[in-house]
């Protein structure tokens, strides 16, 4: 039975990161689907383009939550159960591979920044924060959040390899998982790689395909 565990355990961190929170809130706050406008990805960035800071905010920390918080029960709990770094590993992965390829919402996901830092978080809070503080210096200096996420992404499996030994002990498992992620998260940014060797790519803070073409028709105030 405890070879089971880490099964049922990977299934469940799958599903939760399948809850497309992006979907979620906008649809309880009465917001348009963002799948429908900007870049149509059902993330907290896309999320922000409807206008609504509170809405992009709780994104943002649902879709991280449901990357930290099998992780965090996990190295919790899970020792009595047999479930060790290699779980931690598998479902941490495992809500991230829901949250790019949701059951619930046709398999049809978003690319998976913050559920990836929701694991980071999860696995230590400090490679949590260090990946976040690389996402902030380069949105800040160079404001493109796809480059930010690629940046941050690169360097996540760097802190934590750096490390080992000093803050944490590093796990290969973990490592390869952070590994997996990183190029997941590369290979779900193509189009926006493709952007912004072009030039093309939106800045944060930029105006881009207002929801629904809200206002069009109305006559100038």
């Amino acid at each position: 039975m405890t070879a089971v565990y880490p099964i049922l355990a990977a299934v469940a961190a799958y599903l939760l990161g399948s809850l497309s929170f992006a979907v979620i809130v906008t649809r309880v706050m009465g917001l348009s689907d963002p799948r429908t406008y900007g870049s149509k990805n059902p993330g907290a960035t896309n999320v922000l383009r409807s206008g609504s800071k509170a809405a992009a905010i709780v994104t943002l920390l649902l879709d991280a939550m449901k990357g930290w918080l099998p992780v965090a029960l996990v190295m919790w709990f899970g020792q009595p159960y047999g479930l060790d770094d290699g779980t931690v590993a598998m479902v941490g992965l495992a809500a991230f591979l829901g949250h790019l390829w949701p059951v619930f919402f046709r398999f049809e996901g978003g690319k998976g920044v913050a559920t990836a830092l929701g694991v980071l978080l999860g696995i230590s809070v400090w490679l949590g924060l260090a990946t976040a503080a690389t996402w902030l210096i380069i949105a800040f200096f160079f404001r493109y959040s796809s480059l930010a996420s690629l940046v941050a992404a690169a360097f996540a499996p760097v802190y934590y390899l750096l490390v080992d030994g000093v803050v944490w002990y590093a796990e290969a498992t973990i490592a390869g998982s952070i590994i997996v992620m990183a190029m997941l998260l590369a290979w779900r940014h193509k189009e926006n790689i493709q952007r912004l060797i072009e030039g093309k790519e939106s800045r944060l803070g930029s105006k881009k395909a207002k929801p629904n073409a809200e206002g069009a028709g109305k006559s100038p105030k």
